[in-house]
């Protein structure tokens, strides 16, 4: 089983020669990878000692740049530090639906040259 880390000991490894990050919820140690990642320095050490998972995804990684990670794998994120996605709930899909319907609506009546008389 892989060492649960917490946030706040991941943040203490903030600068580029204690270099830490949090990619989906794994920690790395990327200290030693700083001076050879293609997007420079400067990009890991903008993320050092927090979640870089939306800049990670951002920039669209390969399968390549993944398997290269998994070196400097050290440990998950502590789960109490997760961020919890709110479940979609029937109300949102509903909405979202109705909303769909009424702008089809709305287009069919326009084309149909249904819309307000002058």
């Amino acid at each position: 089983m892989a060492e649960e880390i917490s946030l706040a000991t991941v943040k203490k490894h903030n600068k580029a020669e204690d270099l830490w990050i949090v990619i989906e919820n794994k920690v790395y140690d990327v200290t030693k990878f700083r001076l050879e990642h293609p997007g420079g320095e400067d990009s890991l050490v903008d993320v050092a000692g927090r979640d870089g998972t939306k800049e990670f995804i951002d920039v669209g990684h390969s399968l390549e740049a993944r398997k290269i990670m998994k070196k400097f794998y050290i440990g998950d994120l502590a789960a109490a530090d997760i961020k919890k996605k709110s479940p979609i709930r029937c109300a949102h899909v509903g909405l979202a639906l109705g909303a769909v319907f009424l702008g089809f609506a709305l287009i069919y009546v326009i084309k149909r040259g249904g819309g307000p008389k002058q």
